[in-house]
């Protein structure tokens, strides 16, 4: 089982390493969310009820808009240097040092959303209960947009105009993740149940969890042919 995992933690390693040597890029995917999500209350003013209303959807799709800015770099270092096809020549599997990398990048991308998302929330006055519950729902879905990004990533990889044709690609299957994560928020600040968005998002992440890596594993391959 050590010797299993042993690649997948040496991929993520590796990626915070050099994430750490280009913060700059971490850091813009970060500023985005916070200023997106700053910027509406200052437009819209003072108005607590209207703010209390809209800060699911607004904290999800700038949560959503910021880890799609990171998709792009995913893959493409390692295409650009080599490293992509040392990887799929290595004895180690493919699939783990891929689930590595994804890992790694919800890590960099998805992880300090979750810890940005409750300080901005107060912004649109809401309550300790929304703002845990926010926080619950970023977890499980936040996994799910790296997930899935990075199928979009790899099938991109190498294309000219990738960026755009990423966004076509994964925007309309981040629908279902975004619908469930916000609604859970909303129903808890309307007094309902939110129970079943959260189940409806664990499942989307199991399945994620289990198809992703096998599904961006085959689209590298035929990428590096």
């Amino acid at each position: 089982m050590t010797t299993a995992i042993t690649p997948l933690l040496g991929a993520v390693r590796r990626d915070l390493l050099i994430a750490v040597r280009r913060k700059s890029e971490v850091l813009t995917a970060l500023f985005f969310f916070v200023i997106v999500v700053s910027l509406f209350p200052l437009g819209i003013g003072p108005e607590p009820l209207l703010l209390k209303k809209i800060a699911p959807g607004i904290l999800w799709v700038a949560a959503l808009l910021a880890t799609l800015l990171g998709l792009p770099r995913l893959f493409a270092g390692d295409h650009a240097d080599g490293t992509l096809e040392q990887m799929a020549l290595s004895p180690s599997s493919l699939s783990l040092l891929v689930a590595g990398k994804i890992f790694a990048h919800w890590l960099l991308c998805g992880l300090p959303l979750v810890v940005l998302a409750p300080i901005l929330g107060l912004q649109f006055d809401l309550d300790a209960d929304a703002l845990s519950l926010l926080v619950v729902t970023l977890l499980l879905g936040t996994p799910v947009l790296s997930l899935v990004g990075a199928i979009g990533a790899a099938l991109t990889l190498g294309v000219r105009g990738g960026g755009v044709l990423l966004a076509l690609l994964i925007l309309p299957l981040y629908i279902p993740v975004l619908i469930f994560g916000a609604g859970a928020v909303e129903a808890q600040i309307s007094g309902l149940a939110a129970e079943g968005h959260l189940s409806l998002l664990a499942a989307l992440l199991a399945l994620a969890a289990f198809f992703a890596p096998w599904a961006t594993t085959a689209a590298l391959r035929i990428a590096l042919e």
